[in-house]
């Protein structure tokens, strides 16, 4: 062999040798470089799940859509092997020297154990959640995404479309699996969540296949496609409704049949207290919402704190406009029943709030430059929550663009029944949901630059719902709440959170009986019943999650205010506000380190 040939393949062996000893570690080992293990971990993540791909769309631009036809997998095994994934990734994470990474690294690296030693610790209570329930069943939850999220913007997409409602019996099947076995272990979802989703999948499939929303929800897409040919549509229409028939219909009828015959051992206990060990879980669920070490006691005294003081003003601002402020909500009701704070309850009334939601969305956008250095790189728009699932959704809530851009960010509105809607709580719940709110905050997050990209997504509840509710009162000292009755509805959202501790807290750590818990929010809110009911049986569903606002939004409030005290004339609200923001979700604790340092 020449000496040039055995010089060629040396230079060969080492290349392949180094991408061998870069690639081999990277993909199956422990990567040498931290920053391939961040982007090893989220990559696992989402290739485990299509349907968080597909929120995303960061695959698509690339022209990959393989993820696009495809559902979750709900199974109790896929449970299994994630928790002994996430046991791995924290094990692999502590196996680097956090000493000697710079001040950005040691940022990333403990927002990371946080988040994996955190769902370590829940993996105990993985049958602890409702996975049918009136809120975020699988039996709501697939169709919203289809309709929500699924992309029909070509033949490709409709036909992937129906690739994933012929997935619907699989995807339910996993689940029956799962409460089958929460049954065996004596977990068992209140009798008013199987009353209500029994309800809703019975009318889901009372119609002919040709007329339920997944189907008309593809036709009118497909309407939309001026290129596609009628032999086409036809096509994949007929294969819609043969799928919704042969598969989605039965699906349904098999969760209904086993519903049924558990509603006969349900009760009407409605805490985590009644659940196996359920005084762990509660306590687990507080800190994995609040991100703090704050026991169900403690966010319970700090809720009737929170809410005397609120209660005050608003019974100040009550009596100076003329109206007997003793019986508080008393007052308040008569404020939600007088004529010029409704909407008629027609569709003209329903159209006429999407356009005053949107101009005030328009109005803080332009005025928020004051206070926001950073601002939403694409915008948000108005939409009414699908009338399937608004029934027993909230009264609002946002959901964020896909990171590339190609839609803006939606506040959905439920527009069920308009005398939910006073006109003075609107502006409060646009500041909340977008802007300065979760739009702002989501968006920049997405944004963000020279950070792995784990924190582009990752949610903490304290910090982004905190961040939420900081908003409403950032608007409020700007001067959008200078109205009277528009201040009365700003005082009325932060009572509301309040109340939200000591109603959580009392439901899964006092014991209070889902009654209780309405007559306390009712008396203590002015909110129609309607909306309460709703709001009580949510805390039920989703045990800890309602703390987070407030515990986040008055950490925030604190952290700004020893910023001040410490910098006094050099403070700058806009700077602050960039600090909070530009290093995405994290838990309140790492925070405030981040502020104070």
């Amino acid at each position: 062999m020449s000496r040039r040939r055995k010089v060629v393949l040396a230079v060969v062996a080492a290349v392949v040798a180094a991408i061998a000893a870069f690639v081999i570690p990277t993909v199956w080992l422990r990567p040498w470089s931290i920053d391939h293990f961040y982007l090893r971990v989220f990559a696992q993540y989402a290739l485990r799940r299509p349907m968080f791909l597909s929120s995303l769309r960061i695959l698509e631009p690339l022209g990959l859509q393989f993820h696009n036809d495809d559902l979750d997998d709900f199974s109790v095994a896929f449970r299994q092997r994630e928790a002994r994934w996430v046991e791995r990734q924290l094990r692999i994470l502590q196996s680097y020297n956090r000493d000697a990474m710079s001040e950005a690294g040691r940022l990333s690296y403990d927002i990371l154990a946080w988040f994996l030693a955190d769902s370590l610790d829940g993996d105990r209570f993985a049958f602890h959640y409702y996975p049918v329930n009136q809120m975020s069943g699988v039996q709501i939850t697939l169709p919203d995404f289809m309709i929500t999220t699924h992309r029909v913007d070509s033949l490709r997409g409709a036909r992937q479309y129906v690739s994933r409602v012929s997935k619907f019996g699989k995807a339910f099947d996993q689940v029956l699996e799962s409460v089958e076995l929460q049954k065996q272990k004596g977990i068992v979802p209140p009798r008013f969540i199987i009353r209500y989703v029994l309800e809703g999948m019975t009318r889901f499939i009372a119609m002919e296949p040709s007329k339920n929303v997944l189907f008309t929800h593809l036709e009118s897409k497909l309407r939309e496609l001026s290129n596609l040919q009628p032999r086409d549509r036809q096509e994949v229409l007929a294969a819609a409704e043969r799928e919704i028939g042969r598969t989605v219909y039965p699906a349904y009828r098999r969760l209904i049949a086993f519903l049924a015959d558990l509603q006969g051992i349900a009760t009407d206990d409605d805490g985590a207290w009644k659940l196996p060990d359920g005084a762990a879980f509660y306590a687990w669920t507080l800190r994995h919402h609040t991100t703090t070490g704050m026991s169900g006691d403690e966010i319970h005294a700090l809720g009737l704190s929170e809410l005397a003081r609120r209660q005050a003003e608003m019974r100040a601002i009550l009596r100076a406009q003329g109206y007997p402020a003793d019986d508080l909500m008393a007052a308040m009701h008569r404020l939600n029943g007088e004529k010029r704070f409704q909407y008629p309850n027609t569709s003209e009334g329903r159209e006429q709030a999407l356009r005053d939601y949107q101009k005030i969305i328009d109005e803080i956008d332009e005025g928020s430059r004051r206070f926001l250095d950073v601002r939403p790189p694409v915008g948000v728009k108005v939409k009414r929550v699908p009338e399937f699932k608004e029934a027993k959704a909230p009264g609002g809530y946002y959901v964020g663009p896909p990171m590339d851009r190609s839609e803006p960010g939606t506040f959905y509105v439920n527009l069920r029944d308009m005398r939910e809607i006073p006109r003075f709580g609107m502006r409060t719940l646009v500041y909340h949901e977008t802007i300065p709110g979760h739009h702002v905050q989501g968006t920049i997050a997405q944004s963000l630059a020279d950070v792995p990209f784990f924190r582009r997504v990752i949610g903490f509840t304290a910090y982004s719902e905190g961040w939420a509710l900081y908003a409403e009162r950032l608007a409020a000292e700007q001067g959008y709440e200078e109205d009277p009755f528009d201040r009365l509805g700003y005082l009325s959202s932060e009572a509301f959170r309040a109340v939200r501790l000591v109603v959580d807290t009392g439901i899964h750590e006092k014991r209070w009986t889902r009654e209780q818990a309405i007559d306390f929010m009712l008396v203590n809110t002015g909110m129609p019943k309607g909306e309460v009911v709703a709001e009580v049986e949510r805390y039920i569903v989703d045990p800890g999650q309602a703390c987070g606002y407030m515990v986040g939004a008055l950490k925030i409030v604190e952290l700004r205010q020893r910023l001040r005290e410490r910098q006094g004339g050099s403070f700058d609200l806009g700077k602050f506000h960039d600090l909070v923001l530009t290093s995405g979700a994290m838990p309140l604790d790492i925070l405030e380190k981040l502020i104070l340092e």
